[in-house]
Parts: C-alpha cells; sequence; structure tokens
C-alpha cells in the first residue's frame, strides 16, 4: 500500500497543479483572482469549504500524531496540503505514516 500513496501523492500533485497552472497563463498569476473563481457560485464554494475542512482535519491529525509519535518528518505534509491540495497532502502523510518506524 505504501507505494500506492506515493502515487496517488504524486499524480494529487501534478493533476491539481497542471489545472491551476493552466488557469495562470490564462489569467495571470493573480492569486485572489483564483480564489475569485473558486466562488463562482455555490457548488465551487461548497467543494472549496469541503476541502478545507478536510485539510484543517488532516492538519490536525498530522500534528496530533507528530507530537504523540515524534514522526517529525510527517509535518511536510502540512504545506504540501495547503500548497497544493489534499489530494497530495493526504497521500503524502499516508506515504510517510507507512513507512520505517525507528
Amino acid at each position: 500500500m505504501r507505494w500506492v500513496y506515493a502515487a496517488l501523492a504524486v499524480w494529487g500533485a501534478i493533476h491539481p497543479m497542471s489545472w491551476f497552472l493552466r488557469w495562470f497563463s490564462e489569467n495571470g498569476y493573480d492569486l485572489m483572482g483564483m480564489v475569485d473563481a473558486w466562488h463562482v457560485n455555490a457548488a465551487t464554494s461548497g467543494l472549496v469549504w469541503d476541502l478545507t475542512i478536510a485539510a484543517v482535519a488532516l492538519t490536525v491529525w498530522i500534528v496530533a500524531e507528530a507530537v504523540q509519535r515524534r514522526a517529525w518528518l510527517g509535518l511536510i505534509a502540512i504545506p504540501a496540503t495547503f500548497g497544493i491540495g489534499v489530494s497530495c497532502g493526504l497521500p503524502l502523510y499516508l506515504f510517510l505514516r507507512s513507512g520505517k518506524r525507528g
């Protein structure tokens, strides 16, 4: 399963980022413009909030386990989650978590 998580993390980084880069190439590097585009209608706003809540829940889990297990490497999944998305951060964390334990 560990390598399935790795493959999903790579896919979760590349696929969404390709759409973000396409948007930037068409609209310029306007981060607030992208945020406005995410809220173009109720369906997209709902999806943004769904993913935001999932990202916060994942972050709480990562931090709690990092402190409890002293598994600090897992913390790199937090910037991946907020910088790319849950589609990268969650499988990345599962990949790191499933590795050898000290």
